[in-house]
């Protein structure tokens, strides 16, 4: 089985560098001309099963860049962004030092009060793809966020601490794993 992740296309909040984990945001005019030369990109391929997360710009962009109604989009919220808590809607460049620190060092750092732990992250986004790997999928597309992109690409990379924090993922930028009795391999990334 071949899994496509990606980030969600950009939305105003991104654009206004404001920390957007649960805020239901969509799409802006940039994030679906994303979504589409993402698709563009991976040309005709067809998948199988597309999952989102149940915010709008993951739902969106799943809908472009597989080329199906929106409404065939699966939703599962394992794959749903950090919770941010009292960091929800700051600008990035003004979180303080405990959640700039954390949110460049997590595998080192414990998280802020109110916002959700690396270990939370691992655990839902380990328990979705367990489930994936499960089914008789060829190609299957995963779209979600920043933040659970992270914990999803560090078990397909088999990391030790369940999470590939860096490099930080760009908005519809699509890597691709093999998942094959439970041994994964990088493939390639569509940027």
């Amino acid at each position: 089985m071949k899994i496509w992740i990606t980030r969600h296309g950009q939305t105003a909040l991104n654009k206004q560098k404001l920390m957007q984990g649960l805020t239901d945001e969509p799409l802006n005019e940039t994030g679906i001309q994303q979504a589409k030369e993402a698709r563009k990109k991976i040309g005709d391929i067809h998948f199988d099963a597309v999952y989102a997360s149940p915010l709008q710009r993951a739902i969106q962009t799943a809908s472009i860049i597989a080329n199906v109604d929106q409404k065939d989009v699966k939703i599962d919220s394992r794959i749903i962004e950090v919770d941010f808590g009292d960091y929800e809607l700051r600008n990035y460049f003004k979180l303080g030092l405990k959640m700039t620190s954390y949110w460049a060092f997590p595998e080192l750092l414990p998280n802020p009060k109110s916002v959700e732990s690396v270990k939370s992250m691992v655990k839902r986004s380990q328990s979705f793809l367990k489930e994936l790997e499960k089914k008789n999928y060829e190609n299957v597309l995963i779209v979600c966020h920043g933040g659970i992109i992270r914990s999803l690409c560090g078990y397909l990379e088999d990391r030790k601490n369940g999470i590939k924090w860096r490099p930080k993922p760009n908005n519809c930028e699509i890597r691709v794993y093999e998942s094959n009795h439970g041994k994964h391999t990088f493939i390639e990334t569509f940027k």
